[in-house]
C-alpha cells in the first residue's frame, strides 16, 4: 500500500517556530520551585537552566544525526533503539513511555494546574489539603480525557489556541520584570515593586533553602556527594521544562532541505528557548522574595500575585491554566496514538489499538468509506489506559517526586540511544550521515545524562525501583 508522505514545504524559520512551540510549555511556570529548592543560590538555579538546555541541545543534534541516517524510521527513539540494541530494547522504550513517562507527564500537568489555582489564593505547597489537590488534579485529567475522546479535530483546534496563549503569558511576565527593574533604576533605588532580594543579596551566595512541608536544607552542612543528588533532582525539573527536544526529527519530514535546515532550526530554536527560560526565571527572582521561590510549584502565578495583587493574579492564573491545559491535551493526544501504534505491532492487547470504541462497544459511527487513518474518531481505550495510570501516579506521589520519576524514565533511554549513536560512529564509519555533529556533542550528552541517571536513581530510590518494576513487567 502507498504510504502517506508529507510535502517538503517548510523553511528553516518554520522549523524554528515548530520546535519552540513543541518545547515551551508548562515547565517554565512550574519547574522554578523544584529547581530552587535543590540548589544553594539563584545563580546556581540559572546555571541549572543553562545545563538543562545544553543537554537538550546536544541530544537534539545527535537524534538528528540518527534521524537522517535512517530517515524512514518512525516512532521517536524506539526504532533507533531497536536497530541499535534489538527489538527487546525498542519494545521496552515504548512500554516505558506508555506505562510510565506519558502518564507521569499528564499527572504532573494536572497537579501543576491545581497548584496554580491554589497559588492564586495564596496557598503554598502543602497548604489547603493535599488530598483535595489530588482530587482536583484527577478532575482535570477527566476533563482532558473527555475532550480528547470527542474527536481528533477538537483536539488539534484547541491546541492551536493554546499556543497563542502560551507566548502571550511569557511575554506578560517579561514586561512585569522590566517594569520592576526600570522603576527601581528610574527612582534612584527608592521604588521597588519586586522582592527586594534581587538587588540586596549576592545571586551566587549559598543560603539555607525552605522546602515544602516546613523542612530546610542547610547548604553549609551538605557534603559534595549529597549535593550532587540535590543538583540531579534540580536538573530533572529543568529537563521537564525542555521536554520535547527529542521531537526535532518530526520536523525534518516536512523541511525543504533537512540536511541544512534541521541543524539550523535546532541551533537557533534551543538557544532561543534557553534565553527565554533564563530570562523568565530571572524575572521570578526579581518579582519574588527568594525565600518564596523554593516553596511554590506555580512560580508565575505567585510572582504575578506578589507584583499586582490577588485580583490581577486571577487573570494570570486563567492564562497559565490554559497553557497547562493545552500541554495536557497535546500529551494525552500523543500518548493515545503511541498506545495504538504499540497495539498495532501486537505489543499490547488489540482492543487498545481500536478507535471509536469503549472496550468492545462502539461509541461513535465511522464515516462510510473512510479508513482508520482518515477517521476523526479517537483512541478512547488507549486514552482511558493512559489516564487511569496517571490517576494512580497522582494518588501515590506528588509533583516533585513525579518530576524525578519522569526524568529517569526518559533519560535512561535517551542515554542508551546516544551511546548507541557514538558506538555506530566506530562500528560503521562509512554510513551516510547527512548531519554529523562533532563527536564531542554526543559524548557530552552521554556523560551528563549518564551521571544524572545514576545519581538521580541513588538519590531517589523509590521512583527508580518503581521504574525498574515497570521494565521488569515489560520483559515478562
Amino acid at each position: 500500500p502507498n504510504r502517506l508522505t508529507f510535502t517538503r514545504a517548510l523553511s528553516a524559520l518554520d522549523g524554528f517556530a515548530l520546535l519552540i512551540s513543541i518545547v515551551i510549555g508548562s515547565g517554565v511556570f512550574s519547574s522554578p520551585g523544584p529547581i530552587d529548592s535543590n540548589v544553594p543560590s539563584p545563580g546556581a538555579a540559572l546555571l541549572i537552566w543553562l545545563l538543562g538546555g545544553t543537554l537538550a541541545w546536544t541530544g537534539a543534534l545527535t537524534l538528528a544525526e540518527l534521524g537522517t541516517c535512517f530517515p524512514a524510521e518512525e516512532g521517536g527513539i524506539q526504532p533507533f533503539l531497536t536497530r541499535l540494541y534489538g527489538e527487546v530494547c525498542g519494545f521496552l522504550a515504548a512500554w516505558s513511555w506508555i506505562g510510565a513517562t506519558m502518564p507521569a507527564t499528564l499527572a504532573i500537568l494536572s497537579l501543576v494546574f491545581v497548584e496554580s489555582v491554589c497559588s492564586a489564593f495564596g496557598w503554598k505547597v502543602g497548604e489547603g489539603g493535599e488530598w483535595g489537590r489530588k482530587v482536583g488534579a484527577i478532575w482535570v485529567l477527566v476533563v482532558v480525557g473527555v475532550l480528547n475522546s470527542v474527536s481528533t479535530k477538537v483536539s488539534t483546534r484547541l491546541g492551536k489556541v493554546f499556543v497563542v496563549v502560551k507566548f502571550a503569558t511569557i511575554g506578560l511576565l517579561g514586561v512585569a520584570g522590566l517594569v520592576t527593574v526600570f522603576a527601581f533604576v528610574g527612582s534612584h533605588r527608592r521604588k521597588d515593586w519586586g522582592g527586594r532580594d534581587w538587588h540586596t543579596r549576592n545571586w551566587f551566595a549559598a543560603r539555607d533553602v525552605e522546602v515544602p512541608g516546613g523542612g530546610r536544607i542547610e547548604w553549609s552542612k551538605v557534603g559534595a556527594w549529597e549535593s550532587m543528588g540535590y543538583y540531579s533532582a534540580a536538573l530533572y525539573a529543568a529537563l521537564w521544562a525542555y521536554s520535547g527536544w527529542d521531537k526535532a526529527n518530526y520536523v525534518s519530514a516536512e523541511l525543504q532541505n533537512p540536511t541544512k535546515q534541521l541543524p539550523l532550526s535546532i541551533n537557533t530554536a534551543i538557544p532561543t528557548i534557553m534565553a527565554c527560560y533564563v530570562a523568565a526565571n530571572t524575572v521570578y527572582y526579581v518579582l519574588l522574595p527568594w525565600s518564596v521561590v523554593s516553596t511554590t510549584d506555580a512560580a508565575a502565578v505567585t510572582a504575578v500575585t506578589h507584583f499586582l495583587g490577588r485580583t490581577a493574579s486571577i487573570f494570570a492564573t486563567i492564562l497559565i491554566c490554559l497553557v497547562i491545559l493545552g500541554s495536557a491535551l497535546g500529551n494525552s493526544f500523543v500518548a493515545g496514538r503511541m498506545t495504538v501504534a504499540a497495539a498495532n505491532k501486537r505489543w499490547l492487547p488489540s482492543f487498545l489499538g481500536s478507535v471509536g470504541h469503549i472496550g468492545s462497544w462502539r461509541a461513535s459511527r465511522q464515516n462510510p468509506g473512510s479508513s482508520a487513518e482518515e477517521s476523526d474518531e479517537s483512541p478512547i481505550n488507549a486514552i482511558i489506559l493512559t489516564h487511569t495510570l496517571s490517576i494512580i501516579y497522582i494518588l501515590l506521589g506528588n509533583m516533585r517526586i513525579l518530576l524525578t520519576f519522569n526524568g529517569l524514565g526518559e533519560y535512561f533511554f535517551f542515554f542508551l540511544t546516544v551511546v548507541g549513536a557514538i558506538k555506530l560512529r566506530f562500528q560503521n564509519p562509512g554510513l551516510h550521515r547527512p548531519i554529523k555533529p562533532f563527536i564531542g556533542v554526543p559524548v557530552l550528552f552521554a556523560l551528563i545524562a549518564g551521571f544524572v541517571v545514576v545519581r538521580g536513581a541513588v538519590f531517589a530510590p523509590v521512583p527508580a525501583v518503581v521504574l525498574a518494576g515497570i521494565w521488569a513487567l515489560g520483559l515478562v
